[in-house]
């Protein structure tokens, strides 16, 4: 009787320890992918980054993944794959999925190039609102972001009766004006494009959804844009590698001037180009650019870089500040960030 009890007691301790040594191996199996690393060249990142976090790798495969947009109600992530004409949904549960397709050029014409969605935002009355390469516009979707259908209504499509070249990047005020920039990145053949009617790049702001006033001209490829805190500056991403700066214009006193040099990453033969920006409640800029995601203080300090391996075009702030999410060629990361 005893000898039973004994060898019961050995079989179930067996089980019990088979059971939890498969619990730890599920339990390491579903630890987070990480890549690249984060590069500290001030010690006010430990403020915003601590030093211990890693770049989490949370899906790959993509063609060119670009604008990604936290949505706070749902918990969801939504970001372009631009070649590819789509809109990608990423959740912690539910993984990556299809969202929407196509998302910036609904034509019947086949065509090559970038022709989706770019940069990804939600209006005051929670549409999702689309920089669409392929149709040249800025538009929303016409359906619930709970059960998308791609069918879009034009906000604003052309400056001076000339189409645009393709609207690449936008942000809202507080107020309702739509701000956005538009390089010739969604024409097939760019600068050289048949189709190209505006012979400059433009940073436009669209007031009370009737006026469209043209910010600058003067930028030769305006990209990534956000407001500042207090939103009285906007600061213009120019993705071009023969002048490759962020700006900072006035928006109550008129005129801009640099915010960011990242002449010198380059030469360093970093990858990337500035691109998409975002910027925090503590006003800290997480600026696309030469070597990853750059993080400058509202000086424009160069606090430190998150190296994902390969460039990066955009980035948001989600899950109420807790994360910050990159889009990273054909990679989605995510950094923890302190709140």
């Amino acid at each position: 009787m005893k000898k039973t009890m004994v060898f019961i007691l050995l079989i179930g301790f067996h089980f019990l320890s088979c059971d939890t040594k498969n619990s730890n191996q599920k339990q390491q199996s579903v630890e987070p992918k990480s890549i690249g690393e984060i590069q500290r060249l001030d010690p006010d990142l430990d403020e915003i980054i601590s030093p211990d976090v890693k770049i989490e790798l949370l899906a790959e495969g993509f063609e060119w993944s670009e604008g990604p947009l936290w949505i706070e109600d749902g918990s969801f992530l939504l970001f372009s794959d631009v070649p590819m004409n789509t809109i990608y949904k990423w959740s912690e549960n539910q993984g990556t999925e299809v969202y929407l397709q196509p998302s910036g050029y609904t034509g019947d014409i086949e065509r090559g190039g970038e022709p989706g969605s770019n940069g990804l935002l939600l209006n005051d009355k929670g549409e999702l609102v689309l920089c669409q390469h392929g149709d040249r516009r800025m538009a929303f979707m016409n359906a619930p972001l709970t059960d998308p259908l791609p069918k879009f209504v034009t906000i604003v499509s052309h400056y001076n009766g000339k189409k645009f070249n393709s609207p690449n990047d936008a942000t809202f005020h507080s107020n309702g004006d739509l701000f956005f920039t538009d390089p010739p990145y969604g024409l097939v053949g760019k600068m050289d494009d048949p189709l190209k009617e505006i012979d400059f790049q433009g940073v436009y702001r669209y007031i009370n959804n009737d006026s469209l006033v043209l910010i600058t001209s003067e930028l030769s490829r305006p990209n990534g844009i956000a407001l500042s805190k207090d939103e009285n500056h906007l600061f213009v991403a120019n993705s071009d590698p023969e002048n490759p700066v962020i700006m900072k214009y006035n928006l109550t006193e008129g005129g801009g001037e640099l915010f960011f040099d990242g002449t010198e990453l380059q030469r360093k033969g970093l990858r990337g180009l500035p691109d998409g920006l975002k910027v925090n409640d503590r006003g800290i800029v997480f600026a696309t650019g030469p070597g990853g995601v750059l993080i400058l203080d509202e000086g424009g300090k160069h606090l430190g870089t998150i190296h994902t391996g390969q460039s990066v075009s955009n980035c948001a702030i989600g899950n109420n500040g807790e994360y910050l999410y990159a889009t990273s060629d054909m990679y989605l990361v995510r950094v923890k960030l302190k709140t």
